[in-house]
């Protein structure tokens, strides 16, 4: 196992080739899958066998159609983005719609480019709150029906069309009965200029907090819907006088505590719903310190950014705390493991791994995970090195897409439970050669920084922290939820 120094030239993107291979041993308790679990996917593989042995020739055979095979797929899968005024190029909502499209939807589900999820599916963590990914069925369901001719098949088999929120509305409020979030705050506003150069907006905001506020959801979104074509990422960061060392920046050269990753948003990404119990706490006088890269949308346009907070009810306050990390990728020294850009350092023609090691102070349940790169982006994993010295993988993604920045969130039952102690370490890849078609220029040398040319490497992370005892409570009842025995839970304590 590397573990620092000077990063190494490397040949492939496959984690199992590069000296970055970890056994899959993975522990149910971190997965959700124990020795039952497995069994009964024996047995439900085996029933699904003996089902299709038994179907009829002429069943087996049937044309897949829009209405009634087709359009339920892309109500789940392709909507959210393929529907009229949002950000895809074509509606998918409809058979006239997507009909001219059928020859390149087969192409692009057929080689999982779409929809976009670059997770590795052969290793790490499967289980996900928001996978939309399709399954092997559904990508065959697709092809059928595309080599099929693409009939429309019986109107009377489409489903009923799906609600979505206004393009401009906000995507959590009518989960909680309200027409809005509790509080918006808006950056000042930006004009971009057609053919202009991207830009990195930074303005400073006042919350407007008189008392400390727990917060289960958020939200950022361009301010109209004209902004969506030049605001390709916004982050909000939260500054305030931290009492909690688990939530605590370093401070500038003036005292002053450096601002914490509240939130951020990207291309493809509706928000941050905390789990039952848990939430972000916002405190008195504290500011949002905006940074919004914009970019060429083809003519002047003037725009904002809203950031949307859903407050528990005064009086109601979560148990834990939950925080938004940012986990450098690289091999550089700074507070947390999160120093950026020292080590990102790229030859040309290169394809170049770098790591990064953040420690978790306190027991801590991983939320979500999302890796942050630029066009030479190639890959990146999330492992876990225990007190006890094992090592898991968590999340690989083999697939880096600058295009989408996924916030892969894993399910309550497979979500990591990790204690104290524990190692993230974060690997990336970057490919400078002429191999990765996103590559602007191969032969130069690439570094750091903020342009969509230069380079980054590190990954979002949202951390649920526990003391002692609320984690063993965590990890019995992740144990009866999945039906472990108490061995394996022990083994990972």
């Amino acid at each position: 196992m590397e573990r620092s120094g000077s990063a190494p030239v490397v040949e492939s993107n496959d984690i199992r080739r590069q000296g970055c291979y970890i056994s899959h041993d993975l522990r149910p308790h971190y997965l959700g899958l124990g020795k039952e679990s497995l069994e009964m996917s024996r047995i439900v593989s085996s029933l699904g066998l003996l089902a299709v042995l038994a179907l009829p020739v002429a069943a087996a055979a049937q044309t897949p159609t829009f209405t009634k095979d087709i359009a339920p797929i892309f109500q789940n899968k392709c909507e959210a983005c393929h529907r009229p005024d949002s950000i895809a190029p074509m509606s998918l909502v409809t058979f006239e719609e997507s009909r001219p499209w059928a020859r390149s939807i087969k192409s692009r589900v057929a080689t999982r480019q779409m929809p976009p999820w670059h997770i590795d599916k052969t290793i790490g963590i499967q289980e996900f709150e928001n996978d939309r990914s399709l399954t092997d069925k559904e990508i065959d369901t697709i092809v059928k029906w595309v080599d099929a001719g693409a009939p429309k098949g019986d109107p009377k088999d489409m489903p009923p069309a799906k609600q979505w929120p206004n393009e401009q509305g906000w995507n959590y409020a009518k989960q909680f009965g309200q027409t809005e979030p509790d509080l918006v705050i808006k950056s000042l506003p930006w004009t971009q200029k057609a053919g202009a150069n991207d830009a990195w907006w930074k303005p400073v905001v006042e919350t407007g907090l008189t008392e400390p506020r727990w917060v289960r959801a958020i939200e950022i979104r361009p301010g109209s819907v004209k902004g969506r074509k030049i605001t390709h990422h916004a982050i909000a960061r939260l500054q305030q006088v931290e009492t909690d060392d688990l939530a605590s920046n370093p401070l500038d050269a003036n005292g002053n505590p450096l601002p914490g990753t509240f939130m951020e948003w990207a291309v493809g990404k509706q928000g941050e719903m905390m789990r039952p119990n848990s939430g972000k706490l916002m405190l008195p006088g504290s500011k949002i310190v905006w940074d919004v890269h914009y970019s060429n949308g083809g003519e002047d346009i003037t725009d904002h950014v809203e950031l949307g907070i859903y407050f528990y009810p005064k009086g109601q306050e979560p148990k834990f705390r939950q925080v938004l990390h940012l986990m450098g990728g690289t091999n550089g020294s700074g507070s947390g493991g999160n120093a950026l850009g020292s080590a990102v350092d790229i030859p040309p023609n290169t394809v170049k791994a770098t790591v990064g090691y953040f420690l978790l102070k306190e027991n801590g349940r991983v939320e979500s995970y999302q890796p942050h790169m630029h066009l030479r982006g190639k890959a990146m994993a999330m492992e876990a090195i225990l007190p006890n010295g094992q090592i898991q993988v968590l999340s690989h993604v083999s697939d880096f897409n600058f295009n989408w920045h996924n916030t892969y969130v894993y399910k309550e039952t497979a979500a990591p439970l990790l204690p104290k102690g524990t190692l993230i370490k974060v690997t990336a890849w970057h490919d400078n050669t002429a191999a990765n078609k996103a590559n602007p220029d191969p032969n130069v040398w690439v570094g750091y920084g903020d342009r969509t040319v230069d380079e980054m490497a590190h990954a979002w992370v949202n951390v649920t922290y526990m003391n002692d005892a609320d984690y063993r409570a965590a990890v019995e009842e992740r144990r009866k939820a999945l039906n472990l025995t108490t061995n394996n839970a022990s083994q990972q304590q």
